[in-house]
């Protein structure tokens, strides 16, 4: 108890951290961080498909999907152009819920090191720079986000793409038992607006640059980039005659 308060009575509110690279750059990855989450876990889409039966009207069918896309979680009513039995329950294909968390979850979890560290930099400067373990610790983990970000981004990537396939209404036309029989009539109508998703693979390999080159910040920070024995320089006048 006597430690925590010692510590919360050492905070120094100092902003100057923020003029150099080191603090700058953690503000940029706190913001990208809310980004990159943020455009992934809120999304919700759907895909048109326009269908004619015969002597019916044509009608447009609309099969929605959202995070955290598991697209079989989302049936949809789909005409069969019976008359006893006019609609018939399908679902959209595959599950990609594995790399969409794992990307969020990254995105949560390197915002709140950027919320801790940026409390650490402007308010315990003076005890982070009192020793090597600080720099040390901040660079090891500072790493490792700029690993998992190059992981969970290029699996997120190839998640979304495989996305774009498995909603794609052009790609439904071709499958679908309804729109094979002729002369049932099958147009794809309006795709799913993919921008935000799009913006979320952009914002999580950014992450990955601002982290990896806020490594080297870091590391001038570390006796690994600082000389263990200064230069011995030799004074002037000191020889003997």
């Amino acid at each position: 108890m006597t430690g925590l308060v010692q510590t919360l009575t050492a905070f120094r509110l100092d902003l100057g951290p923020l003029k150099e690279p080191l603090g700058f750059i953690r503000v940029l990855e706190w913001v990208f961080s809310i980004f990159a989450f943020a455009t992934t876990c809120g999304y919700s889409g759907y895909t048109s498909i326009h269908v004619t039966c015969v002597g019916m009207q044509e009608t447009e069918i609309r099969p929605k999907f959202q995070y955290p896309f598991r697209l079989a979680s989302f049936p949809f009513e789909f005409p069969t152009c019976n008359q006893t039995n006019p609609f018939h329950s399908l679902i959209l294909s595959g599950d990609f819920s594995s790399s969409a968390e794992f990307f969020v979850c990254i995105g949560v979890f390197g915002f709140l090191y950027c919320t801790v560290t940026l409390v650490l930099y402007l308010g315990y400067q003076h005890l982070y720079r009192e020793t090597t373990r600080g720099p040390v610790v901040d660079l090891f983990l500072t790493g490792a986000f700029a690993f998992l970000w190059l992981v969970s981004s290029s699996a997120w990537g190839k998640a979304l793409t495989d996305i774009k396939f498995a909603t794609d209404s052009l790609h439904l036309v071709t499958i679908l038992d309804t729109c094979k029989k002729i002369p049932n009539v099958c147009t794809a109508g309006q795709g799913p607006a993919m921008g935000r998703l799009n913006a979320s693979v952009i914002f999580g390999f950014l992450n990955l640059i601002l982290w990896g080159g806020n490594c080297w910040f870091i590391y001038k920070e570390t006796p690994f980039h600082k000389p263990s024995n200064p230069p011995v320089t030799v004074e002037e006048g000191t020889g003997h005659s």
